[in-house]
């Protein structure tokens, strides 16, 4: 590409250079020929106005006292009626200028000059044409030299970012070059690298929070099969196989959330929900664990709470906190329901250290931890809940109470259930 817009730009420059410059040299050729005759038909005058004047005076008509009257390099000849013509000057050989003048007493005068002093200016104008000619074409390669690295360079640019954008790296490089084309092309790229960082980025997410949401209703559903495989009570068998299909439902609920999530983290389907229901799901649901522990859960606050929710997210975010006590937390479990204005709220909180001073409310971050974890599960719930339009924040670091905040129904169930008089 650059030696095609170096050959383009020379093959312009030279085009201009060959059609004004052969007009300037005929032109200057034709100004200096003028030039010369004029000037040497100017002398003829003057010096057959001079011999009118000696004439008339009566005054001698000499080579010496003419010489100083013509140029050095010219040659003149007067002819006067019935006297013999009177030369200065050498007689030049070849072609020559000549200028001839009339005078009143019938004299001639010729003065002549040798015509190689018109071509010698001739040489020298064409020599000086062609000095800025050369300096224009030199001119010309510099420039188009220039202006062929300033495109072709931001086009090798661009290249590197299409094959690096190719490859996997979605990294915009924010780098324009002046030129609204390549300007444009260099915006598009950008925009295409930030698209596919962040559907690269959603896809990575999606995994992870896969990972770690499905983690827990499997385990759960891995624990009742393997209850029904001990038992030889078929009552026994009966429960635990119901229990597994409530899991499996769960589980269900879990993987179409992510999906959700992932085309629209911010997208809920809030329903009226009873919020004692989820809770009891969820201690049935753990209580097991934490007997395995040596550890219990427990629920306090007020009941027959009614809530606006997607159905299955609050007990995912309720899950993700039970399981944050249990992994990192100690002693009692406990889930405390409690009213103030139009919200609900629930707090979970236990015996443990809580969390570290220097954590605080980035606890809330992916990939934040304190205890060497994956740091996904309360980032998940967070999310959750502000896709309902609620909040899950951290009221306290030691003891440990996260709260979750939930927009409360109308009508809780006491007032629905309550007999119209």
């Amino acid at each position: 590409m650059r030696r095609r817009l170096i050959n383009s730009t020379l093959a312009v420059v030279l085009v201009v250079i060959a059609v004004f410059g052969v007009s300037l040299v005929i032109v200057e050729t034709r100004t200096i020929t003028s030039s010369a005759q004029e000037s040497v038909d100017s002398e003829a005058l003057r010096v057959v106005s001079i011999v009118d004047g000696r004439l008339l005076g009566g005054e001698s008509i000499s080579a010496s006292a003419l010489k100083q009257q013509i140029t050095a390099n010219r040659y003149a000849r007067i002819d006067v009626p019935g006297r013999p013509d009177v030369q200065v000057g050498k007689e030049p050989k070849g072609s020559v200028i000549r200028g001839r003048a009339h005078g009143e007493q019938g004299e001639v005068v010729t003065v002549e000059e040798q015509s190689s002093s018109v071509t010698r200016e001739v040489g020298r104008t064409l020599l000086i044409i062609g000095g800025v000619a050369l300096l224009a074409i030199i001119a010309a390669v510099l420039l188009a030299v220039r202006q062929a690295n300033m495109l072709a360079s931001p086009l090798v640019d661009l290249a590197e970012t299409a094959e690096k954008l190719g490859s996997g790296d979605p990294r915009p490089r924010h780098k324009r070059y002046s030129v609204p084309e390549l300007d444009r092309v260099a915006d598009v790229l950008d925009s295409s690298a930030e698209r596919i960082g962040r559907m690269l980025t959603a896809e990575r997410r999606l995994a992870a929070d896969a990972s770690h949401q499905l983690r827990t209703p499997l385990t759960a559903l891995s624990m009742r099969l393997e209850e029904i495989t001990v038992t030889e009570d078929l009552d026994t068998a009966r429960d635990e196989a119901s229990i597994a299909l409530n899991q499996v439902e769960r589980l269900t609920d879990v993987v179409e959330r992510l999906l959700t999530n992932a085309r629209d983290p911010r997208t809920g389907s809030a329903v009226p929900l009873d919020l004692d229901r989820i809770i009891k799901q969820q201690i049935e649901e753990w209580k097991p664990v934490y007997r395995g522990a040596g550890r219990a859960i427990v629920r306090s606050g007020r009941q027959g709470v009614w809530v606006m929710a997607t159905p299955g997210a609050i007990a995912q975010v309720l899950a993700a906190l039970i399981e944050n006590s249990l992994m990192h937390g100690g002693g009692t479990v406990a889930l405390r329901t409690r009213v103030t204005g139009n919200q609900a709220v629930i707090e979970v909180t236990d015996e443990g250290p809580g969390v570290d001073a220097d954590l605080g409310a980035r606890i809330f971050e992916r990939a934040i931890s304190g205890h060497n974890s994956t740091g996904i599960g309360l980032a998940v719930a967070r999310d959750l809940a502000e896709a309902d339009g609620g909040r899950l924040e951290l009221l306290q670091p030691n003891p440990p109470v996260f709260a979750l905040f939930l927009s409360r129904e109308t009508q809780d169930r006491e007032e629905r259930e309550r007999p119209v008089r």
